[in-house]
């Protein structure tokens, strides 16, 4: 976890791409970290400079009443702060982020790393303008050793235990300790063992991998992330959280982040923030699924419901390219207009 520090050089952006989030009375400033959930939000939809537009929108989400599961924004500040001060972190940060996990926590009846009831959560960047595929993103966090053997007994589905392990592990591998692709191979490391996995499993697909499969390849990448790394992959759940979120502010000025900023013109000096939420699973079976839908066609720009999912998955899935996804029928042209909570027309 990068230093924390009590250092006050934050930079602005120029003043022409400054901009002042509004806020009501209850989205008043409240510090570096801001907390949504059980229909109470810190922020709103205003505040996409400070939030970013995935955290201001998931803020207004939870304003309307809508049922967003329970999380909290680091704000653009503390990305700021990050670059400015040799990426270290505000002093006030961590008894911030302390503070609103905790609130998670109480609002699921679960706590992180916990034996008995653990909660899992994701970990995703969240720019003011988007910037699709550009930046990191951590699911699963939380999981280890104790843990998945916990959720495997209380879901009764060893296998989206096993399989919700493996991701984290990939993910956390390569996002948070490097483990890539080295020069001369020709394939990702990790999706290099799965194939030899379902090769010997005689799987087609990685979901015709079994539970006892599945871990199998828990086992052989915390071997791969020890021989690239040189070190353990971490099971404590507050070391894997900082982790990620260093990663997420990390993943700001990454090549492919700098090369998308400078084509569509987003400054430099925005910086990303992050979105800390409680885990929901499309990965439990086949009466689960993940997807993404859109307002607008994106190839086209049409105005009609756009969208595509996959059974028994989680969201990497359909972004990533791994499979292919199925689209979302919506037989209307025009879309119903929200009219408040409940309400639709």
């Amino acid at each position: 976890m990068p230093k924390l520090t009590n250092k006050k050089t934050v930079s602005k952006p120029p003043a022409r791409k400054r901009a002042v989030a509004k806020t009501t009375a209850t989205s008043k400033k409240v510090g570096f970290v801001y907390y949504f959930g059980d229909g109470k939000a810190d922020g709103s939809g205003s505040m996409k400079p400070l939030l970013g537009g995935k955290g201001a929108n998931l803020h207004e989400m939870t304003r309307i009443g809508l049922p967003v599961p329970p999380g909290f924004t680091i704000t653009t500040e503390v990305c700021t702060y990050f670059y400015n001060n040799n990426r270290h972190y505000p002093l006030e940060l961590e008894t911030q982020v302390r503070t609103a996990l905790a609130k998670i926590e109480k609002s699921v009846g679960k706590k992180l790393g916990d034996r008995t009831n653990p909660l899992l959560v994701s970990v995703r960047s969240g720019a003011r303008d988007s910037m699709p595929g550009m930046m990191d993103t951590i699911l699963n966090l939380g999981m280890n050793d104790e843990v998945v053997k916990t959720v495997a007994e209380k879901s009764g589905n060893p296998r989206f235990a096993w399989d919700s392990y493996r991701r984290f592990l990939q993910t956390y591998g390569d996002v948070v300790m490097g483990v890539g692709k080295r020069q001369g191979e020709d394939h990702e490391p990790f999706e290099a063992i799965i194939e030899e996995v379902k090769h010997a499993a005689q799987a087609e697909k990685d979901t015709d991998l079994s539970a006892d499969d599945l871990q199998t390849l828990v086992e052989r990448f915390k071997q791969l992330i020890k021989e690239r790394c040189g070190k353990t992959f971490p099971q404590d759940p507050q070391e894997q959280l900082w982790g990620a979120i260093g990663a997420v502010f990390g993943s700001w000025n990454n090549d492919r982040a700098i090369v998308y900023r400078r084509k569509y013109g987003i400054p430099h000096d925005w910086g990303t923030a992050v979105n800390v939420q409680t885990m929901v699973f499309g990965n439990r079976g086949e009466t689960s699924a993940t997807g993404v839908a859109f307002t607008r066609d994106p190839a086209t720009g049409e105005r009609v419901f756009y969208g595509e999912y996959l059974i028994n998955a989680q969201g990497e899935d359909v972004v990533a390219g791994v499979r292919t996804p199925h689209p979302v029928r919506y037989t209307r042209k025009a879309l119903p207009r929200y009219a408040g909570p409940g309400v639709h027309r």
